[in-house]
């Protein structure tokens, strides 16, 4: 493993052990708030557990931080410019793209749960591609009742009545693409003319 990522990972059990300190909070109460284990939190802190994307991001929905926050991550891109992660209906999103008007992009955090959320449909205009990068989602559009694996990607015409969320209560992490005027997102690959995927 390289150096410079090691350093970064040590750093982790310290940074959280000091947050937690600053706030006040013990480990029972990150405990209780959690629901992770009392035991857990303080090997993590010890830097005896390393840290795992799920348990992060349970302590980052805790403490109410940025992810990359949690674990120092170096910022990326103009320096001058950086893009603050919202958080709506309890996941958290990250805007990747600046400008305003057409495609939107987003990296989307669905935390882990112990239960699976039921489905809430939604409508709106327009039209999202979306591209998993860990986990499994699952995706109920209009009829439709799909699972998302990994390394995949679905789109969809957002007017339809949609909802996404985790399948097995663990964290999905997934690229967004969103369009409100409707455009589809099109893949070109290969020798040949352009695909759309669908």
């Amino acid at each position: 493993m390289d150096s410079a990522l090691e350093d970064v990972l040590d750093a982790v059990g310290p940074r959280l052990r000091a947050l937690r300190q600053a706030r006040g909070i013990t480990l029972a109460d990150l405990s209780a708030t959690t629901g992770v284990s009392e035991s857990t939190l303080s090997r993590l802190e010890s830097g005896r557990r390393r840290a795992t994307l799920e348990l992060l991001l349970l302590l980052s929905d805790a403490y109410d931080v940025p992810l990359d926050d949690l674990v120092g991550a170096p910022r990326a891109g103009d320096p001058r410019i950086h893009l603050k992660p919202i958080r709506r209906f309890g996941m958290t999103f990250v805007p990747l793209s600046r400008r305003p008007g057409g495609t939107q992009a987003f990296k989307m955090i669905i935390p882990a749960r112990p239960e699976p959320l039921e489905p809430t449909l939604q409508t709106h205009e327009g039209f999202e591609w979306l591209y998993v990068l860990g986990g499994t989602l699952r995706l109920v559009v209009g009829e439709r009742d799909v699972t998302v694996q990994a390394d995949n990607a679905v789109e969809f015409d957002t007017s339809l009545p949609h909802w996404l969320g985790s399948a097995d209560g663990g964290a999905v992490e997934l690229l967004v693409l969103f369009d409100l005027q409707g455009t589809r997102a099109h893949v070109h690959g290969g020798r040949g003319a352009p695909r759309a995927r669908t």
